[in-house]
């Protein structure tokens, strides 16, 4: 059963969802995310040196990574990624026309955009678009928002949390999209995140860097970090609750909601990545330190042979423990130990003796748990991935770039 509210569902926003075809196939391309009002607003962005002219954008509206927005106009098919200045001038009229049909300033509006690198927008299909989208907003189909701003994405993806605040019944509502190009520094491919709570934008920010940390940063589905990662929540405040600062009592609630949010989304994405039959989660506990544990973790989640293993059921060991070795992190093979599903694999510097059949029936399965510990220290860290399938390749194979 699909949810027909979700990013629209917190109140005090409307958003609406067209085709105006940037996209060959007829779907839908363009989405405008709009609050009724200036809302508190919190942006993170790829960290691949490459970017895209609508992360520019962004970063040159919130400088600082927060501020007040009126919303967020979204295209998918062309990512404006190294097309100049004549790229950000494009994103600017993106942004101007949208703010005329909001009746706001330029500057209120926020612009991301997804889909092959290299291409110019074309602009003239790109304001028809926008003044479509306007007309619809308030209609309340969020079904078609998600649509248009898919790609490569096999299935919608998107997410609701509620939690009671100082008596208030929050919502917190949010949409991603991101399939293939996924090893986020930051966020993901593009997500707008929607709460009627009221949260000081330094706040909403502070919890939405801590929230990508714990869910988006942990996600890879091949290495790769995209040009246009984006990642936006607005909060409109109207919920009524008394605005959350850093300082308020209420603020870690809020901030563990958000989280949980967006551990919902990434593991959505990861699920759906590009040919992708299963979910794997990589748990490395032990490291001398924190960073340490990201290294190792990252470094078994993105190994290719490891993830092609995976993908035919086969419990080979040696692809884990050869990922951690070459990892940045310290690994002592006579102190490491590998579980699959709970069942040792490799201890004490050598391969175990353990029931084949069992873990490779285990490993047949949609979702697959390995943990490595280093036995070195405190540090612990769990990466997402997915397995890696012959249909990755036809996708990538195929895909115009």
């Amino acid at each position: 059963m699909s949810i027909t509210r979700h990013i629209t569902l917190p109140a005090g926003f409307a958003a609406a969802g067209v085709a105006c075809g940037i996209k060959q196939s007829g779907k839908k391309d363009l989405a405008i995310i709009a609050a009724e009002r200036d809302a508190a607003a919190a942006v993170l962005t790829t960290q691949n040196q490459v970017v895209g002219a609508p992360v520019l954008w962004c970063r040159k509206l919130l400088p600082r990574g927060y501020g007040r927005v009126r919303g967020i106009v979204v295209n998918s098919g062309c990512s404006n990624a190294c097309t100049g200045k004549a790229g950000l001038k494009d994103a600017g009229a993106m942004a101007r026309q949208t703010a005329q049909q909001l009746g706001c300033d330029t500057e209120k509006v926020l612009v991301a955009s997804t889909g092959v690198i290299g291409h110019r927008l074309e602009m003239a299909k790109v304001r028809a678009g926008i003044d479509a989208a306007a007309k619809q907003l308030g209609t309340k189909k969020d079904s078609a928002v998600l649509n248009a701003i898919m790609t490569t994405d096999t299935r919608q993806k998107h997410a609701v949390v509620r939690v009671n605040i100082g008596g208030k019944n929050i919502a917190i509502a949010g949409i991603v999209k991101g399939s293939g190009m996924v090893a986020p520094s930051m966020a993901t491919m593009i997500a707008i995140i929607t709460t009627d709570a009221a949260v000081a934008p330094a706040a909403l920010h502070k919890a939405l860097t801590a929230a990508a940390t714990a869910s988006f940063n942990t996600i890879t589905i091949d290495s790769d970090t995209s040009t246009s990662d984006t990642v936006v929540v607005l909060a409109s405040g109207a919920a009524g609750n008394k605005n959350i600062t850093h300082r308020t009592a209420s603020y870690q609630k809020f901030a563990v909601a958000l989280a949980e949010l967006c551990r919902r989304l990434a593991c959505a994405v990861v699920a759906d990545g590009e040919g992708a039959n299963k979910l794997v989660e990589i748990t490395v506990r032990g490291a001398r330190n924190a960073s340490e544990a990201v290294a190792a973790a990252k470094s078994v989640a993105n190994s290719p042979l490891l993830k092609c293993a995976i993908h035919g059921g086969d419990p080979n060991w040696g692809r884990i423990v050869m990922a951690l070795g070459k990892s940045a992190a310290k690994v002592v093979p006579e102190k490491l130990s590998v579980k699959i599903g709970g069942t040792t694999v490799f201890a004490g510097g050598r391969g175990q003796k353990f029931n084949l059949k069992k873990v490779a029936k285990y490993m047949a399965g949609k979702k697959i748990n390995i943990l490595c510990d280093l036995r070195l220290g405190k540090g612990c860290f769990t990466a997402l991935t997915c397995d890696l399938s012959r249909r990755y390749v036809t996708i990538n194979a195929d895909y115009h770039t």
